[in-house]
């Protein structure tokens, strides 16, 4: 039985790799000149109802609902929260690769009505597309930060309490992971990302592969994947992981059971917003960039570039995790709201905390008086 399995397995192995030695690269084509004559396929896709329709009106939903909110919480997390956190660090970090993000959309949007025709230039179409991968992947870095961050709080609260420097440790490791993260895009301004398609009569903008420049393209993109999706996929499962263990621990009190149960649900909607949204589009990159290299004809586009949609809603519900995950931000975002400047806020808490002593002095005061008229 199981020398008919390995037989089997040798078998699927050889029928992989000679598929790799022969058949046409996914959405490339006949590279003529400087243009690119795409196979039937690919002409479909390019003016299809998906990527000139229904592509944009999606992403016009993240532009508007992305924008304001990714704003506020920067505005939030800068001006309005006094004492700096590590968690309010990583978020304000996150809020500003989203934010990035976000306001490059406008330029798909345009591209993807014009029928996937790019009128904005060579310079300008590397820019949109570092901007684009290069805050996708910000955005995962940082929600890993968090993830860790999370751990440390609620698995060894004390030891992070202890660490005064945790506020420092938290800056170096933003700016480490921008400047990483940033510097594995310099390679998407080094090969072409703007192709003329010759059977379409139209400029794309990343859509299309030269035939000549897969072999960089797929390796970069593969390494991207595997760096910058998958290594901080497993940080986020085995911290979430470990904090739901812990957290289900120790459920013997009610009072503290309800509140963890409801940090359990709170973690495992993160985790799956967070799968939900960026696993299928790396997925099908790793899957899109490995038949491209190998040669295989790759019908799945359309679902590649429709997965990379998906990914940036996660860039308009990042807000709103921090709105549940943070009481401090829920307060800030009211007070914002209702235009209290943070003086007056505190002004507040001061008169509110004053009066709550004042209750609890009455309370004493009465108490004590009942006490002494019963023992006359």
């Amino acid at each position: 039985m199981a020398a008919r399995t390995r037989c089997f397995q040798l078998f699927l192995l050889l029928g992989f790799l000679q598929t790799c030695v022969s058949g046409k690269a996914g959405i490339t084509g006949q590279e003529i000149d400087d243009e690119v004559l795409v196979s039937p396929v690919g002409e479909q896709v390019l003016s299809s109802h998906l990527t000139t329709v229904f592509l944009p009106i999606v992403y016009i939903i993240v532009f508007v609902v992305g924008l304001p909110t990714n704003a506020l919480a920067i505005w939030v997390f800068v001006f309005r929260t006094k004492k700096k956190h590590p968690s309010s660090i990583y978020m304000a970090n996150l809020a500003l690769a989203d934010l990035l993000f976000v306001i490059w959309v406008p330029l798909k949007i345009a591209y993807h009505f014009n029928g996937n025709n790019w009128i904005y230039g060579h310079g300008l179409c590397k820019v949109m597309v570092a901007f684009f991968y290069g805050n996708m992947y910000c955005s995962i870095a940082f929600i890993a930060c968090i993830s860790v961050q999370r751990y440390w709080a609620v698995v060894h609260p004390l030891l992070l309490i202890q660490r005064a420097n945790a506020v420092a440790v938290a800056v170096g490791v933003s700016i480490a992971v921008w400047a990483v993260v940033w510097l594995l895009t310099i390679p998407l301004y080094l090969y072409d990302q703007e192709v003329r398609v010759t059977n379409l009569d139209i400029l794309t903008c990343h859509d299309v592969t030269r035939p000549s420049q897969k072999e960089m393209a797929a390796g970069y993109f593969l390494t991207m994947g595997t760096l910058g999706f998958i290594a901080p996929t497993v940080v986020c499962i085995i911290s979430y992981v470990l904090m739901l263990k812990a957290l289900r621990s120790s459920m013997a009190d009610p009072v503290i059971a309800k509140k963890r149960r409801k940090a359990m649900a709170l973690i495992v909607t993160v985790l799956v917003m967070f799968l939900v949204c960026f696993s299928p589009s790396n997925i099908m990159l790793l899957v899109h960039y490995t038949l491209l290299l190998c040669g295989v004809d790759n019908n799945l586009y359309d679902f590649y570039i429709s997965t990379l949609c998906l990914a940036s809603l996660n860039s308009c519900l990042d807000p709103f995790i921090y709105y549940f995950i943070s009481e401090d931000f829920r307060d800030h975002v009211k007070n914002t709201f209702l235009c209290r400047s943070e003086r007056t806020v505190e002004r507040m808490r001061v008169s509110f905390r004053a009066l709550k002593y004042s209750k609890k002095n009455n309370t004493s005061t009465s108490d004590s008086g009942n006490t002494q008229s019963t023992e006359c």
